[in-house]
């Protein structure tokens, strides 16, 4: 018999301090366990805050930037350092990102509680989700675009996502060196693709299981102000996955069909098949229109609709191979200038839908009244350049 998922333990950051970062030479905001709502004009430094907060998890943050355009720039800068006090329930944790340089060169550190920390651990403890104005028109640009957006979402929920796909893109680069070698080494290349295959098919798993997830969670939600979507992830590799149903045969056939198009492969420059020619796409199911094809607010909309439906999913609990519930916590939201090309139904709308969340939300605008919805049931700040305010 199976148990009930196990409640996750409410996430919210009680404090955020930032040194060096960016624009914020220092910065130490303290806020409550709801929304949090940044406003001010452009290039003040708000989504150079919600920047810090996403490296609170593992990887580059929400700009994928490098270490050193992180560090504040000028005579006066110098490493930066972000730690922020996350509440889990009834426990705190302090997690402390930061440059640090050294002899050779420079390197990210990060700590949890004063202990050196992988991003395993980071990412167990805080699952981070972010939407930003790069995603207003995700279904109009590039498949990969949207093969990296879905990852985020699946890393949020499964940490061993990102080390997967970092290993699939290593033996596929590999596979591509060796091909171009006069004479390749045959047995080689059987091992390496023998690790493309595994690498493949477990991401490739990993996005189908999430694909179906999100579309069972988005199917539950009731009609609104965000439409639902009937998601679909397209492409040979993902159909071969779904037909064959279990991994190792999967993995095999993939494996075969890498050795059979060696000369094809070799003279594209590229693997022609696999994970990375998939794509994720979204029918507007009230108007069953392509989401392409959709208004710009249409398309937010869309994706918007994706984050809550993942926060949701993480909020309710997810069952993992080890038990029957999931003991992760639940997630902080950032929103980089959510409410552009929202009416004010649509900003109303999505507050409710935060303020239902069991994680914390962190928002951008340039002005106060986008978060007017809110009220006195969000902390909100004013970022100038040079300062933040908080409002009474």
């Amino acid at each position: 018999m199976t148990a009930d998922p196990v409640a996750t333990p409410r996430a919210f950051v009680r404090r955020l301090n930032l040194t060096q970062f960016r624009n914020h030479p220092r910065l130490d905001l303290e806020t409550g366990d709801g929304p949090v709502c940044l406003f001010g004009p452009n290039g003040a430094g708000k989504t150079n805050i919600l920047e810090a907060l996403s490296l609170l998890g593992p990887g580059r943050g929400l700009r994928g930037a490098d270490l050193d355009e992180m560090a504040r720039q000028g005579p006066d800068g110098g490493p930066f350092a972000v730690t922020g006090l996350i509440q889990l329930g009834d426990e705190a944790r302090r997690i402390g990102v930061g440059l640090e340089r050294t002899a050779t060169g420079q390197r990210r550190v990060a700590r949890i509680d004063g202990k050196d920390a992988g991003p395993k651990d980071l990412a167990e403890t805080v699952r981070l989700l972010w939407l930003t104005p790069a995603y207003d028109r995700l279904f109009a640009g590039p498949a990969g675009e949207r093969r990296k957006f879905l990852d985020r979402l699946v890393f949020a929920v499964a940490p061993e996502h990102a080390q997967q796909a970092s290993q699939f893109e290593k033996a596929l680069r590999e596979r591509s060196r060796l091909l171009e070698e006069p004479k390749p080494d045959t047995r080689w290349l059987s091992v390496i693709e023998a690790e493309v295959a595994a690498a493949g098919v477990a991401l490739g798993l990993a996005r189908l299981e999430a694909v179906d997830a999100l579309q069972t969670e988005i199917a539950q939600r009731p009609d609104g102000a965000f439409p639902k979507a009937t998601l679909a992830l397209e492409g040979l590799f993902e159909t071969s996955l779904r037909e064959t149903g279990h991994a190792a045969q999967a993995e095999a056939e993939y494996a075969r069909l890498l050795h059979d198009c060696r000369a094809r492969d070799s003279a594209a420059g590229r693997a022609l098949d696999g994970p990375h020619r998939s794509d994720l796409t979204a029918i507007h199911t009230p108007s069953g229109m392509p989401a392409q094809k959709c208004s710009t607010g249409e398309q937010k909309a869309l994706v918007v609709t994706l984050i809550l439906a993942q926060a949701r999913r993480i909020a309710s609990g997810l069952p993992t191979a080890k038990s029957a519930g999931f003991s992760g916590p639940n997630p902080l939201v950032l929103l980089d200038e959510a409410a552009a090309h929202f009416d004010p139904a649509r900003r109303a709308a999505l507050c409710e839908e935060l303020l239902a969340l069991p994680g914390q939300s962190w928002l951008t605008g340039t002005d106060q009244n986008l978060f007017e919805e809110f009220g006195s049931r969000a902390t909100q700040f004013e970022v100038s350049p040079g300062s933040v305010r908080l409002m009474q």
